[in-house]
């Protein structure tokens, strides 16, 4: 699961999202939309073990960043009786100006490497 929502959550492993959405709209731009959370609910197998660096980025349609990544470190360790272990990452991100309509897209990468990709439209209303 890859999702942009309004809360997101961990409760001993269970992965709460409220809100999910991939549209935005608004009257003008800029527009400010002050909060909103990347869900992730990933499964690592066995192979897969060590540390891991996460990158989250938002850009505009032109490919040029939105705000700066968000990186973070895991360590993905499994007891010997896992094959596979989910893990659910949650970042935070707050007072996200667009500075205009069209189509976004939020990334997250692995190690480098794109695993996740989803849009995010800001549409214009009247």
């Amino acid at each position: 699961m890859f999702t942009v929502c309004d809360f997101a959550a961990d409760y001993a492993g269970k992965l709460t999202v409220v809100g999910s959405f991939d549209c935005l709209n608004a009257r003008q731009v800029p527009f400010a939309h002050h909060h909103f959370c990347v869900a992730v609910k990933m499964r690592f197998e066995k192979i897969e073990e060590g540390r891991k660096q996460l990158r989250f980025s938002l850009s505009d349609a032109d490919g040029h960043a939105v705000i700066a990544p968000m990186e973070m470190l895991i360590d993905v360790k499994m007891p010997e009786d896992i094959l596979s272990l989910p893990m659910n990452i949650i970042a935070s991100v707050g007072g996200m100006k667009f500075a205009r309509f069209g189509e976004y897209s939020v990334d997250l990468a692995i190690n480098g490497r794109l695993e996740a990709s989803t849009p995010l439209f800001v549409r214009h209303i009247s």
